[in-house]
């Protein structure tokens, strides 16, 4: 199978409430955003996020904007006031969901 990583076909946007960490991802070309539906499966961002133990994933379509939102339960180590994590809003976990590799989308 011929892997490629996230960010060859995607961008993303992190950010935080609480203890919740949200991350938005949007393809570079929109003629990708069926291949993300297909591959970027709630279970496979839980698995990359599996040392940080989020509790709950859940995925949100937004079509119109051809772009997912993933909202990540207790995934921030209690939240900016409690974590003594170098990264308390969770700002640069896009990347580690950018470093997913998934199959290669068919053009």
């Amino acid at each position: 199978m011929n892997l490629v990583t996230l960010a060859d076909f995607a961008h993303a946007r992190a950010g935080d409430k609480g203890n919740i960490l949200s991350i938005a991802v949007l393809p570079l070309d929109p003629a990708h955003y069926p291949w993300l539906l297909r591959e970027l499966t709630c279970e496979r961002v839980a698995e990359q996020f599996a040392t940080r133990q989020p509790s709950k994933v859940h995925r949100y379509e937004l079509p119109n904007l051809h772009a997912l939102n993933f909202v990540l339960e207790d995934a921030l180590e209690g939240g900016v006031n409690l974590s003594c994590g170098l990264d308390r809003h969770g700002k640069s976990l896009s990347y580690l969901l950018l470093s997913l590799r998934l199959p290669r989308p068919q053009d």
